[in-house]
């Protein structure tokens, strides 16, 4: 028999704030018992830090120079090949609810690099098709807005697009038709007063007037509870994707979430204050200081300790929220009888800063808190309590759905399966020395002359990260310095240690170069 697939992703979250990663200032009471229940990797790292690419990777198994969206704003081709395409292609009902960013959701264009001609509206993809079906603009006050499917592999797809209360897409269409009076009084213009908040005062977070059971967080859950109806009347195997928006900020728990967590009670990450920092960090940290730190927008930034403080705790509420609709779910599945039969995962698509060196949200400084994202794999048929050491990939996870679904992986595929793992026979293909992170940003900052590329070589002992058009570079020695607070590049006391890790790097991309002349066609 087929086993059923659960999968929960959320957008933007430390492994470290979950309880079963350690932190014990947090209620993720469902994660945690998935975890108990079921095997977690230790060491699971992004293929990028970046939400489009890393989703890419998550849903093909390759890397963004391979598959194409090297950043924010380039679609995923409506040509590329999915392990969600190849599950439908076995029989599986397929369904996406919440978040997808696979496609761009504003209607701007990439930002070409500087001197560049402005990127040709008809050049986003090599493949035909519609590529504004996530746009907010597709959607906003329009019922008639639709996404054709089968969209990259989802026969069924009900969107959740952008974050907080103000979410667009299939949700606040819903929201229109069942709650019209609340569809006119999200976002920050009407929020509760919240005078204590200080990121209130630049956009970061509002006390939202959505009641708990409106907010797209729990719309996520409802809907996701009526596939698993939908797959039980139906009698067939099922792949679910129920993708969260949040705790992303902007930060807008409901209800008795909002100050569940009080920022004087946090507990700051232990870099928070460290000394003698990178380059890019202490231009950030002056930015800051000289009082012109750019706070509005998704970019990451040099945050005060009150700043820190007040995103830690709205992220954990968003987040024991987030727990708390996890348990719906899961005794939605539970009372169908289909938890013996499904396996059950929650990871994110990349890390946040969350005061992490003094910064918020996310951005070209690969710091562990960053790169590394939390990996619960709860499977009938594996072993309870179980968790991994080694270094894993998001690239990883497609061919283990694939395997644990007995259908075969297809062309291009670059992750390895950790199912043996999983399953209590050694680490199996997925036992890595070494993974790659790739970086191809959008934005100039850092006072860099151009958009941020950068490459990160991580091995179960050091951190190396080079990056285009600089001299510096870092090296962290994973751990003797866990926290990343001595970068070792310029001390020739590691000189040869350094090298031996650039070629490795160099050795390594060379291995992630694509190699197939048909990467979509089916193996």
């Amino acid at each position: 028999m087929k086993p059923n697939f659960l999968v929960f992703i959320v957008d933007q979250l430390c492994a470290s704030h979950l309880g079963c990663y350690g932190n014990d200032r947090i209620d993720t009471a469902n994660i945690d018992a998935l975890a108990r229940a079921g095997w977690r990797a230790d060491d699971c790292n992004v293929a990028t830090p970046i939400c489009m690419p890393n989703r890419a990777s998550l849903l093909t198994g390759r890397m963004p120079s391979v598959h194409g969206v090297r950043h924010n704003g380039i679609p995923l081709s409506l040509g590329a090949r999915t392990f969600v395409d190849a599950l439908r292609e076995a029989g599986y009902m397929t369904s996406l609810i919440g978040k997808s960013h696979l496609q761009n959701m504003t209607a701007k264009p990439p930002l070409p690099a500087p001197g560049a001609p402005r990127w040709p509206r008809d050049a986003e993809a090599a493949f035909p098709g519609d590529y504004r079906q996530e746009c907010v603009a597709t959607w906003h006050g329009n019922d008639e807005a639709a996404v054709t499917t089968p969209f990259y592999g989802f026969d069924h797809v009900e969107l959740a697009i952008e974050h907080g209360d103000q979410a667009e897409g299939h949700y606040r269409r819903w929201l229109r038709a069942y709650h019209p009076e609340l569809a006119e009084r999200v976002g920050p213009g009407h929020a509760l007063p919240a005078p204590d908040y200080v990121l209130t005062s630049f956009g970061q977070a509002w006390r939202s007037r959505l009641p708990e059971a409106c907010h797209p967080t729990a719309w996520i859950a409802d809907r996701t509870i009526e596939r698993l109806r939908a797959a039980k009347r139906a009698g067939r195997p099922f792949f679910a994707y129920c993708s969260f928006p949040d705790p992303h900020h902007p930060y807008t728990p409901p209800g008795r979430y909002w100050d569940m967590y009080k920022p004087e009670e946090v507990e700051l990450p232990a870099s928070f204050h460290s000394q003698d920092p990178p380059p890019h960090l202490r231009w950030l940290r002056e930015q800051r200081d000289r009082g012109q730190a750019v706070k509005h927008t998704m970019a990451c930034f040099a945050a005060t300790e009150r700043e820190a403080r007040e995103a830690i705790a709205l992220g954990q509420g968003s987040l024991s929220f987030i727990d708390a609709q996890i348990g719906r779910v899961m005794a939605q599945l539970r009372a169908l009888g289909l938890e013996d039969d499904t396996v059950v995962v929650f990871t994110s698509d990349h890390g946040e800063f969350a005061g992490d060196h003094q910064l918020l949200f996310k951005g070209s400084l690969h710091y562990r808190s960053l790169i590394r994202t939390p990996l619960v794999w709860r499977d009938p048929a594996g072993q309870a309590g179980r968790v991994h050491r080694g270094l894993l990939s998001t690239i990883d996870i497609a061919p283990t759905i694939l395997e644990r679904a007995g259908v075969p992986a297809y062309n291009g595929i670059q992750g390895r399966s950790f199912l043996a793992g999983v399953h209590g026979r050694g680490a199996g293909g997925a036992d890595r020395e070494a993974v790659v992170i790739e970086e191809d940003g959008q934005r100039t900052y850092f006072g860099f002359d151009a958009p941020v590329r950068m490459r990160t070589l991580l091995t179960a002992g050091h951190r190396l990260s080079v990056y285009r058009g600089v001299e510096w570079g870092e090296l962290y020695d994973r751990a003797a310095d866990p926290h990343e607070t001595r970068n070792l590049w310029h001390d020739p006391a590691v000189a040869t240690l350094k090298a031996g890790l650039m070629e490795r790097l160099a050795r390594e991309m060379l291995d992630l170069m694509e190699t197939n002349p048909a990467p979509t066609a089916v193996a």
